[in-house]
Parts: C-alpha cells; sequence; structure tokens
C-alpha cells in the first residue's frame, strides 16, 4: 500500500474521525491494512464483525452478536474506557437503512470522538442514508501498486520454493497491475497447481484474467487488436503527431521534464478510420485497449452514474499504462441534461475532471461523428492535448486506401486504380473499403477473377455518405475551419467553404 494512503488512514485514525467507509470489495486485504494501522498506532484492539460469524478479535466474546447488526455497535461501547479499538463491519451498509441502526451510529459519531475508537464499514459500493452523511468520512482502497504486487510474488515465489529471478518478477508484476488481491492470488494458485512454481508462462494467464476483471466490470471492455499505423490509408500528420506522443512515455521524456499525453479528440464522418485509429495506436505502443461505451455509465439509481464514473476511473489507472477508447463520445454526452435529473452533467463533469488532472499513464482517445451536440467544456485546452479533424480522403489517400485493401486480398494485385481513384471521390474509407468487397462479390458471383471494371461497376452503385448528409459535413468542415481542430492530413488545410 503506498504511504500516503497509510498516512491518511493513520490520520484519521489519530483524529478520532467515528466512522470510516472504505470504499473496496477487498475485505481481507483492509482487514490487513487495518491490522498494520492497529498496531502503528499503539497496538490498538482490532475487532471484526459480520452477520454468520458475530464478533472476532475478543478472546472472551466471540461470535457474540451472531445476526445481530445493533450488538455488534453495543460491543464496541462496552469496551472499557481506556482501550483503544477499531472495529470491522462487514457487509453493515446493508443493515443502515434501518431506523434503529440509523440512530445509533449516529449517536456513536458523537460519543466516539472522545474515546480512541473507530467504526470502518466496507462495501465497494453503497447508496448512504442521507441523515448519515456528515457523520461518514470516505477513503478509496486503490487497487495493489507495484510495490505491494512485487512484494507479493515475491512471498508466493519464496513459499513455493522457486523464488522469482528478477527479470519474471519485473514482467509479472507490470502484467498484474490493474487485478485485486485475490485475483492475483488465485492466478497463482492455478500456476502452482499446474507447474508447482510462478514463471513467465503465467504472464497469458495474468492477461486473461485481467480481460475477466475488466469483463466483470460491465463498464470497460478489453479489446485485442492487431491493427497497426500502416493498416491507415493517409493521416499522415495524425500518425507523426501520434508518434511524438509515443516517444513521450518514455523515462528519457520524463528526465526531460514532459508530463504524460493525455489525449486525442478525433473528430469526422462516419468510416474515416476513428476506430481504426485507436486501435493502432493500441497496438503500434504495446498497450492494453480498453472501450468505453459511455452509455454504460449511467444507471438507474441516484449516485450510481457518479459510482460506476469513479470505478471506471480506478480500472483503468490501474490497468496504466494504457489506452481507454471512448467511443462515439458526442452521443453519450450530447443529450439534454435536463430530461435526466442533471446526471450527465455530473459524470461529464466527473470525467473532466480526472482528464484534466489525471497524473496516470492513461492516454484517452475519444471518437466524435460531429461536433454540433458536444459540450464545449469537452473541447477545452486541458482536456485533450489535440483535437483532430478526419477528413474525406483526397485522391492520393483513396489510391493508399484501395492498395491497401487489395493487397490484403490480393498481394500480388496489378489492377490500375486511376479511374476508380477518379470515380469515387468523396468516398469515405469504410465505403472504398465496400466498394472492393461489392466488386469482389461482382466477379465471384461469375466464377471469374475481379477487375477494374468491378471496381467501376461497384463505386457507380455506392451512394456515398458525402452526398446523402452532405449538410453535416459542410457544418464539420466549417466548424474546423476556425482553428479548432487540425487536419490529420498533410496538405489539407481545412478552409472555410463561406470564404472567397
Amino acid at each position: 500500500m503506498s504511504e500516503e494512503w497509510a498516512d491518511q488512514l493513520d490520520l484519521l485514525i489519530r483524529a478520532r474521525a467515528p466512522i470510516l467507509w472504505i470504499r473496496s470489495p477487498e475485505e481481507e486485504r483492509i482487514a490487513t491494512l487495518l491490522q498494520r494501522a492497529a498496531q502503528r498506532l499503539g497496538q490498538r484492539t482490532l475487532l471484526r464483525w459480520d452477520f454468520v460469524e458475530g464478533l472476532q478479535g475478543l478472546p472472551n466474546r466471540e461470535g457474540e452478536a451472531t445476526r445481530n447488526p445493533m450488538g455488534a455497535l453495543e460491543a464496541i461501547e462496552s469496551l472499557p474506557p481506556d482501550q483503544a479499538a477499531i472495529l470491522l463491519l462487514l457487509d453493515f451498509h446493508r443493515y443502515c437503512d434501518d431506523p434503529g441502526i440509523g440512530r445509533r451510529l449516529r449517536n456513536l459519531s458523537t460519543s466516539l470522538r472522545q474515546k480512541p475508537r473507530t467504526l470502518v464499514i466496507t462495501a465497494p459500493e453503497w447508496q448512504v442514508p442521507r441523515e448519515l452523511e456528515e457523520c461518514l468520512t470516505i477513503l478509496d482502497l486503490p487497487l495493489p501498486n507495484a510495490g505491494e504486487i512485487r512484494s507479493l510474488l515475491e512471498s508466493i515465489g519464496q513459499a513455493c520454493g522457486h523464488p522469482l529471478n528478477p527479470g519474471v518478477l519485473e514482467q509479472l508484476t507490470h502484467c498484474c497491475s490493474g487485478l485485486s488481491e485475490q485475483r492475483i492470488r488465485q492466478v497463482a494458485a492455478r500456476a502452482l497447481a499446474r507447474r508447482g512454481q510462478l514463471g513467465e508462462p503465467d504472464l497469458a494467464e495474468v492477461l486473461e484474467e485481467k480481460r475477466q476483471a475488466i469483463a466483470r466490470s460491465e463498464l470497460l471492455e478489453y479489446c485485442p487488436t492487431e491493427a497497426s499505423p500502416a493498416d491507415i490509408g493517409g493521416l499522415e500528420a495524425l500518425k507523426h503527431w501520434l508518434e511524438q506522443r509515443r516517444l513521450a512515455f518514455s523515462d528519457e521524456a520524463a528526465a526531460y521534464g514532459l508530463p504524460l499525453p493525455r489525449g486525442v479528440l478525433l473528430v469526422g464522418p462516419q468510416g474515416t478510420g476513428k476506430s481504426l485509429t485507436a486501435k493502432a495506436i493500441a497496438h503500434s505502443w504495446a498497450m492494453p485497449l480498453l472501450r468505453l461505451d459511455v452509455g454504460r455509465l449511467f444507471a438507474g439509481l441516484v449516485g450510481a452514474s457518479e459510482a460506476r464514473t469513479r470505478d471506471m476511473i480506478r480500472r483503468a489507472e490501474a490497468m496504466a499504462p494504457c489506452v481507454l477508447w471512448i467511443d462515439e463520445i458526442d452521443k453519450g454526452f450530447g443529450g439534454d441534461s435536463r430530461s435526466d435529473g442533471g446526471t450527465s452533467q455530473r459524470v461529464l463533469a466527473s470525467l473532466l475532471t480526472w482528464m484534466a488532472e489525471k497524473r496516470s499513464a492513461v492516454f484517452v482517445v475519444a471518437t466524435a461523428n460531429g461536433v454540433e451536440s458536444l459540450p464545449p467544456e469537452l473541447m477545452r485546452k486541458g482536456r485533450f492535448d489535440e483535437i483532430f479533424l478526419l477528413d474525406l480522403p483526397d485522391a492520393a489517400e483513396r489510391r493508399t486506401i484501395l492498395d491497401l485493401q487489395l493487397r490484403r486480398r490480393r498481394p500480388d494485385h496489378r489492377i490500375p486504380l486511376d479511374v476508380v481513384v477518379d470515380r469515387t471521390a468523396g468516398f469515405s474509407g469504410a465505403e472504398l473499403e465496400q466498394t472492393v468487397v461489392e466488386a469482389m462479390h461482382l466477379a465471384f458471383a461469375q466464377h471469374r477473377e475481379f477487375g477494374e471494371a468491378d471496381l467501376i461497376a461497384a463505386a457507380s452503385d455506392l451512394v456515398p455518405l458525402s452526398r446523402t448528409a452532405r449538410e453535416q459535413l459542410d457544418a464539420l468542415k466549417q466548424w474546423a475551419s476556425t482553428g479548432r481542430a487540425r487536419p490529420a492530413s498533410w496538405l489539407r488545410p481545412v478552409t472555410n467553404p463561406d470564404a472567397p
């Protein structure tokens, strides 16, 4: 555990904060941390209560107050006046809606300030009754840091008689970042059952556990990707900018004084490569890609959406260094906040505050198809390092994209592309891919190889988005022409269509 968190816990206990809520599902880890705090603070007695086992920690009162939440509170009041104690209450938040227990907690919040005793309630989520809000102090327990993970793995390796060599230990430590202590122990237990020791072969097992941990959260999606910048046709200015930011994650950049990159907002019509760019960033930077569907943050209960946002941020930071891909952010925060009681505004405020103040190596890639519904505060400097406009490809980029799509399917193709490039003006990258696929369908139905004529015919039948949504695209270009976004392609300055 970081010294800062331990110091904060010690300070709250010494300051006689009567009731602490440690926000985490890791009960055993919390018990261990409280035991260490009790020893640091002058041998305080650590008591523990749960509904099934009752009171634990007093030799002559073991099992007392079983199935009796009120009895647990009476136990701490009945201790000798000069006895310093910490009472850990497991699952106790489930009983706090009872008027009697609520009243008893409020009374204790006053009386315990006069005694060296602290109540600690542990729960990952809790809708705190309003009358208890002033009695509680909330303390978030972060996931294990690198030092804790390294110590845990070292102890497991020594216990099984096969100490880890430094290189494998560093690999496993880095790989286990983002897992709870319990999950790390489970991975280690499987490795010991399978081979009798921890080692490099367990890296794949750890990655699978991380994917499952992300999946269980229902907030983030772990996206494996093989895409690379070479799979993106055009967008050379954006690629160059991203290569510079990749170097900023190095130790040399930190020694030089460069801050960690924050992220980038990619704006453009559908099919211009925004999602592919997010995937290529993660793959080329050798970082895990976490996809956030903003809609998953919103829940029906009051305060639940904000709790989900905090949980998402905690999980993303624990996986750092990583790429956090916020897909179609304009749809998530583009509605009228009055229709949801201001929940979307509060969630957005939490997200923006984190983006502006974060010190972790989480590179945020947000994508949006339009800007008319994006909140102005989202595009303010300090949220993202830069905003890029991914426009429809020009002739040279269309040739590159077509060649990429053809070589992916026919590595030795010799199809001339001059006419096809001319006939596909206004096509997006996705539409160019669909043109190639449609040409293959035409030829396959006639049991022959496809060629230039099939590509021209397929392009003639496809109606691009630039025709069906011309007004929206023009409005997007006009917005970018004011200098609010950088063009993602070289030699493609965004011009104002109304300028002479």
